[in-house]
Order: structure tokens, then C-alpha cells, then sequence
């Protein structure tokens, strides 16, 4: 069972992350101008700086502050850190403004604690794609995974989806997206012909996780056949964190869903024929075989007493070579339509 085989849309996820900056009431504003811009899934990260990385671990240059420089990685991710009480908060402020609760947990403890909550999908980040401990971990359970591939090639892509598809969740439960772990990523790193080429290679449902700036990458991520946006939202890219300026704000992330709306809606069955408004307009636009001049009945039709004129619904020119040569059955007026 495919995660968007009863979703006819898109899967849209706004990933609040940690732009909560360890703040429950941010947190909360987040959840509610997500499920306001029309996400279908708001998604936070859950993890303790403890079992996250150790005190040495370093950071990303994006991640380092202009106001904080010196703080380690370790004290930013304490800082970003909410309690399980908070969580619970989370479930029931996404249930009162009808929008999923997700999160991504970085460590079996987390993950455990998240599914206690409810959660009926489970999210495995870029960063986590070679923790093979915890992908088996989750193999244990039979519902939906959708995993980031940033940093990935298609070997790591494969030995991951080996080790969660050996216990009881089956590959077709398994759902990847395509990312680019650059915050933000530039245009020319996104690389987005890699989306039909990871679908034709795994045969699996392939999303996009977006880190770019604007929505143009998102908008055709979707045309390229993605099942599945995640964008980071923020309520203010100027905020002080790590994943503020590679987000977006909450009315341009409305934009961005509505134009996939668009996009989807344009999209169609893939089959080339003429749609029931087409097929009018083929009277209007489309020619047929008229009398060039006056001919008498059982005169022979000749390329000096036809020609093609609107409208078209008279004979077609394509049987032009059918109609030369045979005797008119009837008399014709300079521009009436052929018969035969």
C-alpha cells in the first residue's frame, strides 16, 4: 500500500522543524498558519541534544549564528529542544485547526514516544538514511515511511529501503524524497530530473523535500511527477535559528499551494485528445472543402473549383484526394460547403 494511493493530491508538508526556536507558543502560531495556507501535514523534529550528537559535533556553516557564533552544535540543539508535554500540546492544537500532526525522530526513543501519540506515518531525514540501527528499528512497523535522500546516491538509496523492508513494513510502504541538503539550495544543485529517474529505478511513490528559495523548484518537483512537497515554513525568515532563511512565510507558502493546486489540476491523464470544448472549437477553427466557384451538378471536382475555407464542419481537407476527379450530386454557390 503506496502512502498517496487514496490521496488524489498532492501531500503537502509544512515543515515547521525546529523554527519554533524552542518556543511552545511559536510552535503553536506555526501549526495554525500551516493548516491556514492549506498543508496537509505540519511536521516538527524530535530529538534530544543527548542522544542527537556529542558535545564536539560541529556545525554547518548555516548553522552557525551571527549573534551567537561560538555556541557549539550541541547547545543549539538544546536550545531547540521541546519536552514531551509540549508535544502533547502539538497533537491537540493540529486537531483543533484540522491538520495532521508530524514529526521526525532522530532516535528509537523518540520515535517510540511519537507513535505513542498517534502519529500514523513515520519520517526518516537525510541525516539518518546510514543509522541502520534505527532504519530496522522501523522496519518493525507495518504504515507509511517517507524518507529524505539529501546527501544520498542511489546505493545508500537502496541499502536503506534493504534494511526497512526485511522485518514487517514492505517496500511499497516505503516513500522517498528527492532533497537537496543545502540550506538554502541553489537552483543549479537541485538536480530535479533525479525525481522520474528515482521513480523509474525504485518504483516507488518519489516526493520532493524543497530547500530552496521561493516555490518555483516546489511548483515543478510536482510537474515532474512528485507525490509529495516538504517546505519549511517559518513566521519569519529573519528570525534568529538555522532553517529560517531556507523557509518561507506563511502567505507564500499559501501561493505555493495554490499554485500546485493549479499545476495538478493541469496536469491530466497524460492521454493527447481534444476535450469536449476542443472539439467545438474544431467547427470554429478548423477547415473544410468549399466551392472555390459556382459548379453545375455532375461537373468534376478539380483543384481549380476547391478550395478550403472555415468553418469545419464540412468535409475535411485530409480527403481532399477522395473528392478530386468525382461528379458533383449537387449544384454549388461560390463558398458553399462541399458535399458528397
Amino acid at each position: 500500500m503506496k502512502l498517496n494511493q487514496n490521496h488524489p493530491k498532492t501531500l503537502i508538508i509544512a515543515e515547521a522543524g525546529v523554527n519554533h526556536n524552542g518556543d511552545l507558543k511559536i510552535a503553536k502560531e506555526l501549526i495554525r498558519q500551516a493548516a491556514k495556507a492549506g498543508a496537509d501535514i505540519v511536521k516538527f523534529q524530535t530529538f534530544t541534544a543527548a542522544k542527537l550528537a556529542t558535545p564536539e559535533a560541529p556545525k554547518a556553516d548555516y548553522q552557525i549564528d551571527k549573534d551567537e557564533p561560538m555556541a557549539s552544535s550541541y547547545q543549539m540543539l538544546e536550545n531547540l529542544e521541546l519536552s514531551n508535554d509540549d508535544y502533547l500540546e502539538l497533537v491537540k492544537e493540529c486537531q483543533n485547526h484540522n491538520i495532521e500532526f508530524f514529526s521526525t525522530a532522530f532516535d528509537e526513543e523518540s520515535l517510540s514516544f511519537l507513535l505513542d501519540l498517534g502519529m500514523s506515518k513515520i519520517k526518516i531525514p537525510s541525516g539518518e538514511i546510514t543509522n541502520k540501527p534505527l532504519l530496522e528499528f522501523i522496519s518493525q512497523f507495518d504504515m507509511p515511511v517517507i524518507m529524505s535522500t539529501g546527501m544520498a546516491d542511489l546505493s545508500d538509496i537502496e541499502s536503506a529501503i534493504d534494511a526497512l523492508s526485511h522485518n514487517r513494513l514492505t517496500r511499497e510502504n516505503i516513500s522517498i524524497l528527492h532533497c537537496t541538503s543545502q540550506y538554502p539550495a541553489d537552483m543549479k544543485d537541485i538536480n530535479l530530473l533525479a525525481i522520474p529517474s528515482m521513480r523509474k529505478k525504485f518504483d516507488l511513490d518519489i516526493g520532493y523535500s524543497d530547500h530552496t528559495i521561493g516555490s518555483e523548484a516546489a511548483i515543478a518537483a510536482v510537474s515532474l511527477g512528485a507525490t509529495i512537497i516538504e517546505k519549511h515554513i517559518t513566521l519569519d525568515c529573519s528570525m534568529t535559528g538555522p532553517d529560517h532563511k531556507a523557509s518561507m512565510e506563511p502567505n507564500d507558502f499559501q501561493a505555493m499551494i495554490s499554485a500546485i493546486r493549479n499545476i495538478e489540476a493541469g496536469l491530466g491523464d497524460g492521454v493527447k485528445a481534444p476535450t469536449k470544448k476542443e472539439l467545438e472549437m474544431r467547427i470554429v477553427a478548423r477547415k473544410s472543402l468549399v466551392a472555390s466557384k459556382n459548379i453545375e451538378i455532375g461537373e468534376l471536382f478539380t483543384l481549380e473549383n476547391l478550395t478550403v475555407k472555415r468553418p469545419g464542419n464540412g468535409i475535411s481537407p485530409m480527403r481532399i484526394k477522395e473528392v478530386l476527379g468525382t461528379q458533383a450530386a449537387f449544384a454549388f454557390e461560390m463558398n458553399d460547403l462541399i458535399k458528397v
